[in-house]
């Protein structure tokens, strides 16, 4: 077995166009930046009550204050990434921390569910910017690595966060939490290229063809027929224009790659289970091991939280194993956290399915970018980037949509 681990770690310091190398900014720093959009798209999950009385609608209509978020959020992925290998490093920061702020100040002051919406939907477009940016500003696994915990950390508190907030000052501040991100901006910004203007003209059309398949794949579980349709149509429509663009918005060299498509798919996957069972284990708590749901609650918080510190410390020395080994361990977390779904009806036991669900999603995000990337051309790495996390956020608009069907069921 070959030991590519060399490979897969990358160099820890940025170089200008001069050849000089840029100090790199503190791991921290960008996790600060990247980790709040976990707490603010998990944040609505028990407060739609609130916003819905507030607003004077039903919990479904109020809803949408989590589903757009979530579409914006996968969206505006790709999107964001294209602006960073286009116009450099500096124009994504302030553009989406420009976005976060408007965003937030919307929602903090629309008095109409539908402006809210609005706001929300800007929100997790600055928020998506900021996450590619931080991943790309990384360097390494082991500081992804870091991100990553960070965001299982953020997106496990994210619903205590949303209820306490909601109970103590507003639900309008609960909606708000993506704006502690904008706290890391200024200190970033020392630390971005400033970028030169691109001489490829943008691929709108592109754009637009992942776009409606992003928010088809997204809409699917509430919409099917016209939902499956965008996909199918947007699906031919790629293909074709991928074949005539194929230095465009999605890079033939990138789809063509099989080290980018197998670590894409792995992430999906462990992605999906993961969103699945964050939904389900909650219901197996208190169906098998009769907790009550303020039990399961912070028993599962508790086990994200476990999970995602095992990820950090997963991901500072997975780079020694090999890549096959690193994987294996991957799918074995994810076949575990599945089995225990299945079968467990001791509390512990689901708890557990938790953890290796966390630990093996957020671990292969991490693990997986840097082997994702490293399959592309230097140019084209900053949008193989925003198709790869794409492909970890479509597993949070799946896994929640089997869920409802496991649950019915």
């Amino acid at each position: 077995m070959t030991d590519n681990s060399a490979q897969r770690q990358q160099n820890p310091s940025q170089t200008t166009a001069s050849g000089a190398t840029r100090p790199q900014v503190p791991v921290w720093w960008l996790a600060l930046m990247a980790s709040p959009v976990a707490a603010a798209n998990n944040a609505t999950v028990l407060i739609l009550d609130d916003v819905g009385n507030a607003m004077g609608t039903s919990t479904v209509n109020a809803s949408w204050v989590a589903t757009v978020f979530a579409l914006a959020l996968a969206v505006a992925t790709p999107l964001q990434a294209t602006l960073m290998r286009h116009r450099g490093q500096r124009a994504v920061l302030w553009t989406s921390a420009l976005l976060v702020a408007a965003g937030t100040l919307i929602v903090l002051l629309s008095p109409w569910l539908s402006l809210t919406v609005g706001g929300r939907a800007v929100q997790a477009a600055g928020g998506a910017g900021l996450n590619v940016l931080a991943i790309a500003m990384a360097g390494n696994l082991r500081r992804i690595g870091v991100i990553s915990a960070g965001m299982g950390i953020f997106g496990a508190v994210g619903p205590l966060l949303g209820t306490q907030l909601t109970d103590v000052v507003s639900w309008r501040v609960a909606l708000s939490l993506l704006a502690i991100t904008l706290i890391a901006v200024p200190v970033v910004h020392r630390y971005t290229s400033q970028g030169s203007a691109s001489t490829n003209r943008f691929d709108a059309w592109g754009a637009l063809l992942v776009g409606v398949l992003s928010g088809g794949i997204v809409l699917l579980a509430a919409y099917s027929l016209p939902a499956l349709a965008a996909i199918v149509v947007s699906l031919v429509l790629l293909a074709i224009h991928i074949r005539r663009r194929p230095e465009g918005y999605v890079p033939v060299a990138t789809i063509r790659s099989a080290r980018f498509l197998t670590a894409a798919a792995l992430t999906l996957a462990l992605s999906v289970a993961y969103f699945t069972l964050l939904f389900v284990i909650p219901q197996l708590l208190t169906i098998r091991a009769e907790w009550s749901k303020d039990a399961a609650a912070t028993g599962q918080l508790i086990a994200m939280v476990l999970a995602s510190f095992a990820t950090l410390g997963f991901t500072s020395i997975a780079s020694r194993f090999p890549l096959a080994g690193v994987r294996t361990l991957l799918i074995a977390a994810g076949f575990v956290a599945i089995l225990t779904a299945l079968y467990a009806s001791s509390p512990l036991l689901l708890l557990a399915g938790i953890f290796f669900a966390l630990f093996g999603a957020t671990s292969a995000n991490a693990t997986q970018v840097a082997e994702a990337v490293a399959a592309v051309p230097e140019h084209q790495r900053p949008i193989a980037i925003g198709l790869f996390t794409l492909t970890y956020l479509l597993g949070g608009a799946i896994g929640p949509a089997i869920a409802a069907v496991l649950v019915l069921s």
